[in-house]
Parts: C-alpha cells; structure tokens; sequence
C-alpha cells in the first residue's frame, strides 16, 4: 500500500481569489455546483432565477427559488466585512423581489449587524441567515517539482435559524 502524504490548508483572503464581486464571485457562487454546496449548507434546495437581478434602479446580486416551497430566496454577498450599505440593499431587495428567504455571505460580520439580523429574525419567521465563506488552499504535494493550488471555499453557518415558514429546532 502507498501512503499519500497529506497537504496542508491555509487560509486565503478572498480578494486574493475573486477581485469583483459582481464580475468573480457572483458567477462563481452561481454556478450549479456552488449553488449545491450552499444548498447543502442551509439545507434549502435552491435553483438559480437570475443573478444581477434589477430591483428599481439596483441590483440583487442573485435570486434563487427554494424548489421546496417554491418560494423567494436573495442572496447578497460581500469580499469584505459587513456594511450598513449592504444591510440596506438587503432589505430593499427582500422587499422589492417578496425574498422569504434572505442569505447574506461576507467575509466578516460586525457585532452590530449580527445583532440586528437576530432581532430581524426574532421579531419575523426567521428568514435572514448569516454565511462567512473560507476560502482555502490545498497545496498538492506530489512529484510535481511546483505545487498546484486548488480553491475551495467552505459555507459556515454563523447563526442557527430555521427556514422561514418551518418548525424552528
């Protein structure tokens, strides 16, 4: 038996893999094998509507349809920490495009936003859910003379909530 040796994760800042996020990462996590990992990870089946989708003179970054209940799903991202421009454009877009389901995705989030996502969640159906990608690299060490990196960024779930219209654990 050959033992393979093990490559080692390190952390990668996310401006270092997608410059853009409406141009890089947008069409990435919209891609049909990303959107099932993020799938998995809120435990929503989702299929993509539309990405930039037009909200009044602004656009939601992607649309989703929860092919459970056949309901609105926003997702709004960011490569940097939380902001109160992106907290608004989610509320605008939630409510421009009826999202039951509000998915937002940075980098980092401040205590303040974090804390008024709770409230939102305390005071609605628990609709709004928190992600903080990681992105990684995996450096191949085989005989290759240069190592090879692969990108891999992994969905963690920050706050435990339910799916909106569902029994909460």
């Amino acid at each position: 038996m050959t033992v393979q040796p093990l490559g080692r994760l390190s952390r990668v800042d996310l401006r270092d893999i997608w410059t853009s996020e409406a141009s890089d990462f947008t069409p990435w996590l919209a891609r049909p094998e990303n959107i099932a990992v993020l799938s998995e990870a809120l435990d929503i089946d989702l299929e993509v509507e539309a990405q930039e989708r037009p909200v009044g003179p602004f656009r939601a970054d992607i649309l989703c349809k929860d092919t459970g209940t056949d309901q609105w799903v926003l997702i709004e991202n960011q490569l940097e920490r939380t902001d109160h421009t992106h907290l608004g454009q989610l509320l605008t877009y939630a409510s421009g495009l009826d999202a039951v389901t509000i998915v937002w995705i940075a980098a980092n989030f401040t205590e303040e936003h974090r804390s008024t996502l709770d409230w939102l969640n305390k005071i609605t159906n628990e609709g709004f859910r928190l992600l903080r990608p990681r992105s990684r690299t995996l450096a191949d060490r085989g005989l290759a003379s240069r190592a090879e990196v692969q990108h891999r960024v992994e969905a963690e779930q920050l706050v435990a909530v339910s799916r909106a219209g569902s029994q909460g654990d």
